[in-house]
C-alpha cells in the first residue's frame, strides 16, 4: 500500500518539483540579466518537460524500457488528442504559419526517425529491437538543430517573444537557490516513486509495463502541458496552448528519449509500432482539422472528436492488455 499511495504522491512532487525549478532558476538567470525570452526557451520550456526526463531516466536505469519508450509515445499521443481536444473545446485554437509549415511536419519528422531507429533490426532478429546508445546521439543532435531554428526565430521575432512572455520575478539569492534545491528533490524523489509504483503496479495486477507506461504514467507526466495548454486557452493565448503542445513532442521525442538511450539502451517492442502510428495519425489529423475548422483553427468539434479518438485509444489499449 505505501507502493502505491507514493505512486500518487509522486505525480505532484514531480509537477511541483518542476514548478520550483523553474521559478528559483528562472529568478537566478534574471538576477545575470538573462531576457525573459531566452529564459522562456530555455529553463522554462526544459522545466515543464522534466517531469517525463526524471521518469524516464530511472526507467532507463532500472532497466523498465517498456515504462520509458511508454511514457513519451502516451505524452506525445496525449498531448494531441487529450490537452489539443480539450483546450480547444475551451477556445477555439488557430495555428500560426510557422507551427505548420515548420514545427509539425518537425515534430512528424522526430516521431518518423524515433520510428525507423527502434525498427532498424526489423529485418534482422526482431528481438533485438531497440533504440541504441548511437540512436540516441542522433536524436540528441536533431534536438540541437531544432534548438537553433528556435532561437533563429525567436530573434528574429525578439519584440514581440518579450511582450508575449509573462516577465520573471527576481527573488531574494538564498530564496532562489532554496527553491531550486527543493525542486530537484521534488523530482528525484516523484520520478522514483512513480517508476516504483508503476513496476509495483504492473507486476500485482497482471498488466503489462507498456500499458503502465502509455496510460497513467504518460497522462501524469503530461499534466504540467495539460495545465499550461488549458488555462492559456482560456485567457485566450491560443499560441502558448499550440506552441506549448508541438514543443513538448518535439522534446519528448528527441531530448527526452535521446538521453535515455544514451544513458542504457532501449528496448524496443514490436507492439509499440501500432502506438507509433496512432501517434502519426494523431499529427496529421492536427494539420487536417485546419481544413476543416474555421479559419485556420483547430475549433470545438475537432476538439470533441480528438477527445473520443483518445477515449476510443485507451479503450483499445484495455483490450490488448
Amino acid at each position: 500500500m505505501l507502493t502505491y499511495l507514493l505512486f500518487v504522491l509522486g505525480f505532484p512532487a514531480l509537477i511541483k518539483g518542476a514548478d520550483l525549478l523553474v521559478e528559483g532558476a528562472s529568478s537566478l538567470a534574471k538576477r545575470f540579466n538573462i531576457s525573459d525570452f531566452i529564459i522562456g526557451l530555455t529553463i522554462v520550456s526544459f522545466g515543464t518537460s522534466m517531469p517525463e526526463l526524471i521518469v524516464n531516466i530511472f526507467a532507463s536505469l532500472d532497466g523498465n524500457a517498456d515504462i520509458a519508450v511508454g511514457n513519451i509515445i502516451g505524452s506525445n499521443i496525449s498531448n494531441i488528442l487529450l490537452i489539443l481536444g480539450i483546450s480547444s473545446i475551451i477556445c477555439p485554437l488557430p495555428i500560426q504559419r510557422n507551427t505548420v509549415l515548420s514545427e509539425i511536419p518537425f515534430s512528424l519528422t522526430a516521431t518518423l526517425l524515433v520510428a525507423y531507429l527502434a525498427n532498424a533490426a526489423l529485418f534482422g532478429d526482431p528481438g533485438t529491437l531497440s533504440i541504441s546508445r548511437w540512436d540516441g546521439l542522433i536524436l540528441l543532435t536533431f534536438f540541437a538543430l531544432f534548438m537553433a531554428y528556435i532561437f533563429k526565430i525567436a530573434g528574429e521575432n525578439k519584440e514581440q517573444e518579450l511582450e508575449s512572455t509573462e516577465k520573471v520575478e527576481i527573488m531574494l539569492l538564498p530564496k532562489s537557490i532554496l527553491y531550486i534545491g527543493i525542486g530537484i528533490g521534488g523530482l528525484f524523489l516523484g520520478g522514483k516513486w512513480v517508476v516504483d509504483g508503476a513496476v509495483a503496479m504492473a507486476e500485482y495486477f497482471g498488466m503489462s509495463q507498456t500499458f503502465i507506461g502509455l496510460t497513467i504514467v504518460a497522462i501524469g507526466t503530461s499534466l504540467p502541458e495539460l495545465v499550461t495548454s488549458a488555462m492559456a486557452a482560456y485567457k485566450g493565448n491560443t499560441d502558448i496552448a499550440v506552441g506549448n503542445v508541438v514543443g513538448s513532442n518535439i522534446f519528448n521525442l528527441l531530448w527526452i528519449l535521446g538521453i535515455s538511450a544514451t544513458i542504457k539502451p532501449l528496448q524496443f517492442s514490436l507492439i509499440n509500432n501500432a502506438d507509433i502510428l496512432v501517434l502519426i495519425v494523431a499529427s496529421a489529423l492536427m494539420i487536417l482539422s485546419l481544413t476543416t475548422g474555421k479559419r485556420n483553427a483547430i475549433d470545438r468539434v475537432n476538439g470533441i472528436v480528438f477527445v473520443l479518438l483518445y477515449v476510443g485509444y485507451i479503450v483499445y489499449l484495455v483490450y490488448r492488455g
